[in-house]
């Protein structure tokens, strides 16, 4: 994978040159700042790039802003944006825009070498990782919502999974039924969570952030899984 980073401390952005290029993936640009961010992707086309929320010279917004002005100028390029700590109102404009590969992830979480790099891959995949406590503190405020009372106990277990990653394929061998069942019941979630069709396809990461905002998962039989899920 071509990897791109954004990132004032060198320490750290050192850091993490080490540790993806240990991991076999290619650096193609470290930088301290945004200022040439684009040209720089459009010089070495990376697959994802990694930014810090904030850059100089302000040390404010700098990050944020220019992950979403890459985001509608490249939506086919991933993104993980660090963090020191959340910033709330900027994950939520982050998560808000985006439509493709996105990451939301506290620099804490790089210390763990291994969790990093699996989330990095998956965020490279297609997928959408955000951080816990992200999501706790984008979710801790708001109350509960009545169109989760919407949902039968069955479609409740399948948004639950959903919420955890896990793929039609997948849910599919969780409670024991077929694929095109589980499309069904995702369809019926959509619907009465008003989830209209769109074409950023997010609308399976809006339907787990109202489940883990304000949902409650019925008891359901579960199977080892053999392998991560996407």
């Amino acid at each position: 994978m071509r990897v791109l980073i954004c990132e004032d401390s060198a320490l750290l952005r050192e850091g993490l040159v080490r540790v993806l290029e240990d991991a076999g993936h290619q650096v193609v640009a470290a930088v301290a700042d945004a200022s040439r961010l684009d040209e720089i992707v459009g010089e070495t086309a990376p697959d994802l790039c990694i930014l810090d929320v904030r850059l100089p010279p302000t040390w404010t917004d700098e990050g944020i802003r220019a992950a979403l002005g890459l985001r509608a100028r490249r939506p086919g390029l991933a993104l993980v944006v660090l963090s020191q700590y959340v910033e709330e109102r900027y994950a939520a404009d982050l998560i808000g825009a985006s439509a493709g590969s996105l990451g939301y992830l506290l620099k804490d979480r790089v210390a763990d070498v291994s969790e990093f790099l699996e989330a990095v891959q998956r965020i490279a995949g297609g997928a959408t990782v955000l951080d816990p406590e992200v999501v706790a503190q984008l979710l801790s405020r708001r109350s509960r919502d009545s169109r989760m009372q919407r949902l039968t106990d069955r479609e409740s277990s399948v948004l639950a999974l959903i919420a955890e990653g896990r793929s039609n394929q997948a849910i599919a061998r969780t409670l024991h039924v077929s694929e095109g069942s589980v499309e069904k019941h995702i369809t019926a979630v959509f619907q009465k969570l008003g989830l209209e069709p769109d074409e950023s396809g997010n609308r399976r990461v809006l339907a787990a952030l109202a489940h883990l905002e304000h949902g409650t998962t019925p008891p359901q039989t579960t199977t080892p899984q053999t392998g991560a899920d996407r």
